[in-house]
């Protein structure tokens, strides 16, 4: 057995407890997920001469956290567990359990594509309060979102939630939420690497190069649907729906939908050629 194997077993997800209430790491690598992004953002602004001031990217991007925050949980919720939640409706937003005392739980269960149809929403009707153009500016954040999923999924690892599937890969690693005690894929990690980094390089090579608005968002959905799509086959299926359709995932669906979206964005934007 190699020391790597056993890394999750000695990883406190919490940096702070108090009784029952914990601040993790997993909500700490989501605040510098955003902070990166912005980062990223100001930057084009400055270096590629976009009209928009540091204001407006502030205010667009409260606009998409909680539009991010609200459509991860109800798509977790409608995707993942709606029977669970049709039975508990309050568990949807109350933190604490009170079947054996008072005890602070949180809130668990969130869902990419929940968040992202949120993100779209939010920054639709941003773009019609502003009267900006939707798809200009949805080129500008999406270059600069895959890294901050990297860290993101950092966060998921450091967690020990959505790990992979059994192997007997030497770079599995067993993880303390884990049941069964197998030796799994660190899928967490393959996440972080393809949807954020390689897609960050990519994304980030061309965005300058953009020819029509909503290029990149095409490329993006095109890109992160068909990483996921083929990671999903190293990562363990929800315990309450595992395989929904045949031998694929709800996840490998709502990726085919993305890649099939952003392949018809592709189609209706780009220009016509005469």
């Amino acid at each position: 057995m190699n020391f790597w194997n056993q890394i999750p077993q000695h990883i406190d997800p919490a940096l702070l407890t108090i009784g029952s209430f914990q601040i993790r790491y997993y909500g700490l690598t989501y605040l510098v997920a955003f902070f990166i992004t912005y980062l990223l953002i100001i930057y084009r602004i400055k270096d590629e001469g976009h009209k928009y001031s540091k204001e407006t990217i502030q205010d667009a991007a409260v606009w998409t956290i909680i539009g991010l925050i609200v459509g991860a949980r109800l798509g977790y919720i409608l995707f993942y567990n709606f029977g669970y939640y049709l039975s508990h409706p309050l568990a949807i937003i109350f933190p604490f359990d009170l079947t054996d005392g008072f005890r602070y739980v949180g809130i668990s269960g969130m869902s990419y594509h929940g968040g992202a149809i949120g993100v779209v929403v939010a920054g639709i009707l941003f773009c019609r309060k502003r009267n900006i153009k939707f798809w200009h500016f949805a080129d500008l954040f999406v270059a600069a979102l895959p890294l901050g999923y990297t860290f993101g999924r950092i966060g998921n690892f450091l967690n020990g939630e959505l790990f992979g599937r059994v192997t007997t890969m030497p770079w599995g690693m067993y993880f303390p939420m884990d049941p069964t005690h197998q030796l799994r894929h660190p899928s967490q990690l393959y996440e972080a690497l393809f949807e954020g980094i390689f897609l960050f390089i990519i994304l980030w090579t061309i965005r300058k190069r953009g020819r029509f608005d909503g290029f990149l968002v095409s490329l993006y959905l095109i890109g992160y649907g068909l990483v996921r799509f083929i990671i999903e086959f190293f990562r363990d299926p929800d315990p309450q729906l595992g395989f929904v359709l045949g031998a694929m995932t709800m996840g490998q669906i709502l990726c085919l939908a993305m890649i099939l979206l952003g392949i018809i964005i592709y189609y209706i934007k780009r220009p016509a050629v005469s």
